[in-house]
């Protein structure tokens, strides 16, 4: 038996990066509680560390955690009841059977949890801390990366939202329909969040979290059956189109290979045409925003059957008008990226340089790097060192620093 233990602990690992999440969700939903069911969750995958290498792993492993890790939580409701009669109606609430006559559209647990957490009694940053760490699994840490704050300011921002969840008894559900347009900016926001996550790991050795990525999009989708909404139909189209490119996008070595480099003969062409009809459906409702703008550049991008027929004239354009219905110095950098495809890169290294001039992005790796690159392209090679230098310093990534340390080799070689 001590054979298969190391095996089936290996599925088990396997099990908890594809399932944790939506068996959280769903004691999430079943007990009501954020603290007893992140506790189930533990005891139940305990429980299948001891269990399953004896019996064997369940057809339904999912199922299985969901059911184990409640009763766990019954049992310990049960043993406190002893101590405090306050937690006895919790105790038997929970022990009751869970409702099955329920729409499964609507009950997606994970859907249920991602509004539960954007909730508008939360302020936004609390919401999308929230999300990140109990829908997706982010650590505190890798969140506190992403927004550029100190990881005890995440931890605390999580820690009042629960508290707030749980004092205000705000419900665990999908809004009615009436309720969820007001919710749907910070929906839609978290979501986004995620793919970009799994799209661009923040920390790691491969460049990517795929399953990150598909369950923005399984999200993505939910929302657009929900919601028939311009902006849903912007972003899911966003993601499918980056996501089309996935399996161009990663070199054997784990090295995220450039669209410019990608082989397009690998990209997704049914998922490009589901993505570039969700653009069109979008802004032909004439009442499009961000993601469709978004979705609509990275549709011109995966339309080009190479890398020299990409319109960036019509990219500028469209990055002109993202600049007016969102401006951020994020897109003022893209808009940057697509001039000096359109004009040239010193064109495009002048609009770098008075950004950075401005100190926004001073501490934002990719604005180091276009930097970087427009500069090796104009042959200015201690610019480009200085801030290829300058990205590596700011890498999290374990691919990021070996492309930035590539880079560097191959200007040190030319020069």
């Amino acid at each position: 038996m001590s054979e298969g233990v190391g095996p089936m602990r290996d599925a088990v690992d396997g099990v908890y990066r594809a399932e944790s999440r939506r068996v959280l969700a769903t004691l999430i939903r079943l007990l009501g509680d954020f603290e007893l069911a992140e506790e189930a969750l533990h005891d139940a995958f305990a429980a299948a560390l001891e269990q399953w290498p004896r019996d064997g792993m369940p057809a339904n492993p999912r199922a299985w955690l969901v059911s184990t890790g409640r009763f766990k939580a019954i049992d310990a409701m049960r043993r406190r009841v002893r101590f405090d009669a306050h937690v006895a109606g919790l105790a038997e609430r929970i022990a009751e059977p869970p409702p099955d006559d329920e729409d499964p559209h609507l009950a997606d647990d994970a859907l249920r949890l991602v509004f539960t957490c954007c909730h508008p009694a939360l302020p936004p940053e609390a919401q999308i801390a929230l999300t990140l760490r109990e829908a997706c699994g982010l650590t505190t840490e890798e969140i506190a990366r992403a927004f550029l704050v100190p990881p005890p300011t995440i931890a605390q921002r999580i820690v009042r939202a629960k508290a707030k969840i749980r004092d205000e008894r705000i419900p665990y559900e999908v809004p009615p329909l009436a309720d969820l347009p007001q919710r749907l900016d910070s929906v839609l926001r978290v979501i986004y969040l995620v793919f970009n996550e799994g799209w661009s790991a923040s920390s790691g050795d491969a460049p990517m979290r795929r399953q990150l990525t598909a369950e923005a999009i399984r999200l993505g989708r939910l929302v657009v059956d929900l919601v028939p909404d311009p902006e849903a139909w912007g972003l899911l189209a966003l993601m499918l189109l980056h996501d089309a490119h996935r399996a161009a996008r990663e070199s054997p070595s784990q090295e995220v290979v450039l669209l410019d480099d990608q082989d397009r003969s690998l990209w997704d062409r049914a998922q490009i045409a589901e993505g570039a009809a969700l653009v069109e459906r979008a802004l032909r409702s004439r009442r499009f925003g961000p993601y469709a703008l978004q979705g609509a550049i990275a549709a011109v991008h995966a339309e080009a059957p190479d890398a020299a027929s990409t319109d960036w004239r019509q990219i500028v354009g469209l990055y002109d008008l993202l600049l007016r219905v969102a401006p951020s110095p994020i897109v003022e950098l893209n808009r940057a990226v697509a001039v000096a495809m359109r004009d040239g890169p010193a064109a495009g290294l002048a609009l770098v340089e008075e950004l950075l001039a401005r100190d926004e992005l001073t501490t934002y790796l990719p604005a180091h790097a276009v930097r970087a690159d427009l500069a090796f392209r104009l042959g200015h090679l201690n610019d480009a060192r200085a801030s290829w230098q300058r990205a590596l310093a700011l890498v999290r990534q374990d691919a990021e620093r070996r492309y930035f340390e590539r880079r560097l080799r191959e200007l040190d070689e030319q020069a």
